[in-house]
């Protein structure tokens, strides 16, 4: 039976005469949805669906209510361009969320039922995330202020006429977010404002008399800081938010106590904190005025976060990271609960499973539990854990990714996406998933994904995926390399494979040593070995499927990878030479190169191929690039500092002065998350330079 889709009021009875699988021109059709939120008894879900938009070059959506019982259709609750990070309070009456306004997202409310949204919330730099209070009363968000005089604080001071910054620490910038010293997040709590008139704008004698009262106020107060401002609004008919966190470091992740007085959340305010990754969770009193006190240890080897609510008690998740508070390569993540003295007990095995960072969340179950998701071989499994250590499953689902869910009332939801959908809701019902939505109602029909585990040359089992294009073949094939290491691909939808398939091409892909999922002895195998058993798996998965699929040419094959993926790309073409050409985006290519560049450049090379010039030398693609012959196209973005533009640079002309055949296409204002969040028209350049790409090296017969 076709289901109606919500977004544009059509399903798949009446869909527009779209090509039968993806094409890049297509990238619209990508529907993702937010985690989900419930009304207190359970009857109506809320979540945010977004997808590209080519017109507006970004990404928008609205919030949709859904009724958890199925018996009435989904109704759109918001008409903002793009609307997301639904949180409906917990008195049911009002529904949270942020709203982009003029290019930030601002906090925003409306009646539950539907109503005029009204903004709360001016912040420079936008709202990062919220919570509400248990009353409803009161909510605690997150927003990156800056230093007085930068990012367009001052009129007339553009980013070229900013102060010089000083840099004394490791953690100055960061991926995504440019410059972090000078715009630490904190922590504001406002009051809700509930059935007040609306702001009226003052004009004339009116306007002129409010200037001039605003003026001598200024007049005297003390002269600003640099530092956060300690209230944001209280202006234009804004509610004031107060400051409760330190103006000088990041606060993130706030949670209020179960008795409202608190505010929990996640940071860094230890001594020595600027050389290592550990995090702790303190509280503040909800009207600031005090220095943060810690709830768990700030003298262990554990990062911590995700402080979430389990009735009257408190869980987390954590991560050891040793003696040195570096280590962090492969270590699994536990959920843990936060005993009364400030303890923290472990209730999974750090070891054997991975839990709760796979998609960033732990969400308040019934009682004194939360819901957590377990990452196994590219599935995942919503798991029930108490906070006193029982563990039961909710819902396991083979076949999806798990990116949110919700329980309240006696019923629970979650959002996933799977083989063939980048989002949808559900419900679950007696143990098992019941979609509520329809949001790839317009999608391309998906290529499916066989799942596929080959036994390696030196016995150890790789476990992935094979996607086989329309037809007979023999088709071309490509091998695709995830990014990490300590990653995935999934059975969650992959818009690349898709793309690839519909040109012709089979993509195999796997999750060779190195990866997440499979416990931590797996993930840790390529530790200062990076290049060894993590290229004798995907070559030997490689060989394994075109044994499998008798449809796969073994004969015409490419490669291709980003991040960590365009590392081991680059690495493999200098000491294989099958294939017809590679692709390697966003690339770890220069390990010694790294060090100093790179946002995690203080740390990530040292951990992952060690400090020995040799010992590092003998895992650099750039130390053997002159063993390359095959075609590389290069992709990258001008604006990436996970793995900064010169690594692609470099790596570029080493390969044009030995004479291999290289392009490099480099992507302005684009970060390490191309791929991912890119502008819908960089993502759709990028996909039509790679088909591109393989049509002149690896054309489809």
């Amino acid at each position: 039976m076709c289901r109606e889709s919500p977004i544009r009021g059509f399903g798949c009875c009446g869909r527009p005469a779209y090509d039968r699988r993806m094409r890049p021109d297509q990238l619209e059709t990508l529907v993702t949805v937010s985690a989900p939120t419930l009304s207190p008894d359970g009857a109506t879900a809320v979540v945010a669906a977004s997808r590209p938009s080519f017109a507006a070059d970004g990404y928008v959506g609205q919030l949709w209510s859904f009724d958890t019982t199925g018996t009435a259709p989904p109704r759109r609750l918001t008409r903002g361009q793009a609307d997301t990070a639904p949180q409906i309070s917990p008195d049911g009456a009002l529904l949270a969320f942020l709203r982009r306004v003029d290019g930030t997202s601002q906090l925003a409310i409306v009646e539950a039922g539907g109503g005029e949204p009204r903004v709360l919330t001016d912040a420079p730099l936008g709202v990062n995330g919220f919570a509400w209070s248990p009353d409803s009363a009161r909510i605690a968000f997150t927003a990156s202020m800056p230093e007085r005089d930068r990012y367009g604080t001052t009129p007339g001071v553009s980013a070229g006429q900013e102060s010089p910054r000083r840099v004394t620490g490791n953690k100055w910038r960061f991926n995504g977010r440019g410059y972090v010293d000078c715009k630490p997040v904190g922590i504001y709590v406002l009051d809700v404002p509930r059935d007040d008139a609306p702001w009226i704008e003052p004009v004339g004698r009116a306007a002129r008399s409010a200037d001039e009262s605003t003026t001598a106020s200024q007049s005297a107060q003390p002269a600003e800081s640099a530092a956060s401002p300690a209230t944001l609004g209280g202006a234009k008919g804004l509610p004031e938010a107060r400051l409760v966190t330190p103006s000088d470091s990041d606060a993130i992740e706030p949670v209020f106590a179960p008795d409202g007085e608190w505010v929990y959340f996640t940071a860094s305010l230890h001594d020595g904190a600027d050389d290592d990754l550990l995090s702790s969770i303190y509280r503040v009193p909800v009207g600031g005025g005090a220095d943060p006190e810690p709830v768990s240890p700030v003298d262990s080897t554990w990062r911590v976060g995700s402080p979430t609510p389990a009735g009257d008690q408190l869980m987390c998740w954590g991560q050891d990271y040793g003696e040195s508070r570096r280590d962090f390569v492969a270590k699994c993540t536990a959920v843990m609960s936060v005993q009364a003295d400030g303890e923290l007990r472990p209730l999974t095995d750090p070891e054997s499973e991975e839990f709760a960072s796979t998609n960033g969340f732990l969400a308040p179950g019934q009682g004194e539990s939360v819901l957590a998701v377990r990452r196994e071989r590219g599935a995942d499994t919503l798991i029930r854990l108490t906070w006193a250590g029982d563990r039961e499953e909710v819902v396991s689902h083979t076949d999806a990714v798990i990116t949110g869910a919700a329980e309240r009332g006696g019923t629970t939801v979650l959002t996933y996406t799977d083989p063939a959908t980048p989002g949808e809701l559900a419900v679950v019902r007696d143990g098992r998933l019941v979609t509520l939505s329809a949001f790839a109602a317009e999608l391309p029909t998906p290529v499916a994904q066989h799942e596929l585990t080959v036994t390696g040359p030196d016995g150890y089992p790789i476990h992935g995926w094979v996607f086989l294009p329309d037809g007979d073949g023999p088709h071309p094939v490509l091998l695709n390399i995830h990014g990490g290491p300590f990653a995935d691909y999934s059975w969650g939808y992959f818009d690349e494979p898709q793309v690839l398939t519909a040109a012709g091409y089979a993509v195999v892909q796997c999750n060779p040593r190195g990866s997440q999922g499979y416990g931590r002895a797996h993930g840790v195998a390529i530790k200062q070995r990076m290049g060894t058993v993590d290229m004798v798996d995907v070559l030997g998965f490689l060989d394994g499927a075109i044994e499998e699929h008798d449809t796969l040419d073994g004969t015409r094959v490419g490669i291709l990878g980003g991040s960590y993926g365009g590392y081991l790309t680059a690495w493999t073409i200098a000491h294989e030479h099958r294939f017809a050409a590679a692709i390697i985006e966003r690339g770890y290519l220069d390990p010694a190169a790294f060090v100093g560049v790179s946002d995690i450049g203080w740390f990530f090379s040292d951990e992952y191929v060690g400090t020995d010039p040799e010992q590092v030398a003998a895992q650099s693609p750039h130390a053997v690039v002159g063993q390359v012959r095959t075609p590389a196209l290069i992709l990258h973005s001008e604006e990436d500092w996970r793995c900064p533009p010169d690594q692609a640079q470099r790596y570029f002309t080493a390969l044009r002065r030995a004479g291999v055949e290289a392009e490099l296409l480099l992507f302005p204002g684009e970060n390490h998350e191309l791929s991912r969040s890119g502008t819908p028209w960089h993502r759709r350049e990028r996909f039509e330079a790679m088909l591109d790409w393989w049509s002149r090296h690896l054309p489809v017969e």
